[in-house]
């Protein structure tokens, strides 16, 4: 089956990627490098060498080149902050639905008068979920809260977003606005890292945030070989 896999530091630099191939596209918003096993392509989102911050990934070349490549199945794995006790770090979750209010919703429709719908295609997910279990639990239908980054959010903050929905990042809105706009099918998978600030009593920063990061990466390496096999 013809995959577009989009993801972040931690899986790309994982060793069940070491032997595929790097290749670069040109797009018209820039160059993106990806790695090709087959059907399969993976593009790190946060780009290769030094990796960008969330707040200044170029999501219009990355979601380009996919669709420049020939995909149409985008299937999306994001690390996201819990906001509800009973989603604990190692919870992995499908978003049917987003919230993108603080830096609006990106879009190709610079020049035109027109907007895309925003979607959540979740078109691989049944299966999926169906075929990982009993290994691994998918817990659906859940609401991404996206910010902007690159620092974690206030106490205050999350209270506020809690409401919102249950999980909160910085990249999958921005992913998901695009992927409709363009006409590819996107797919949500995240897997919780992390109490969002405050929750819990929890408190974040980011040598924190990579060290539980690190604590599912053999998890992550485990679901994404099951992704591989099902696929």
């Amino acid at each position: 089956m013809k995959v577009a896999f989009l993801s972040g530091t931690s899986i790309v630099n994982s060793t069940l990627f070491a032997s595929w191939d790097i290749r670069r596209i040109e797009t018209r918003y820039g160059l993106v490098t990806y790695k090709q096993h087959g059907d399969f392509v993976l593009i790190n989102r946060h780009g290769y060498g030094y990796p960008l911050p969330p707040h200044a990934i170029n999501h219009h070349a990355n979601i380009r080149a996919l669709a420049d490549l020939g995909y149409q199945d985008v299937l999306s794995v994001n690390s996201v902050g819990s906001l509800k006790p009973e989603l604990p770090p190692g919870t992995i979750v499908s978003c049917s639905d987003y919230v993108g209010l603080q830096q609006g919703p990106a879009t190709f429709f610079d020049q035109e008068l027109k907007g895309g719908a925003p979607v959540i295609a979740n078109n691989l997910i049944p299966s999926l979920v169906g075929k990982l279990a009993p290994e691994f639990e998918i817990k659906t239908g859940k609401v991404y809260v996206q910010m902007r980054g690159p620092r974690f959010e206030t106490r205050a903050e999350i209270r506020i977003v809690q409401e919102w929905g249950d999980v909160i990042g910085m990249t999958a809105a921005h992913e998901a606005d695009l992927c409709g706009e363009i006409g590819l099918r996107y797919n949500s998978l995240a897997i919780v890292d992390n109490y969002a600030n405050g929750l819990l009593a929890t408190e974040i920063d980011f040598e924190k945030f990579k060290g539980l990061v690190q604590a599912n990466q053999e998890k992550v390496n485990r679901l994404f070989t099951r992704l591989l096999e099902i696929l």
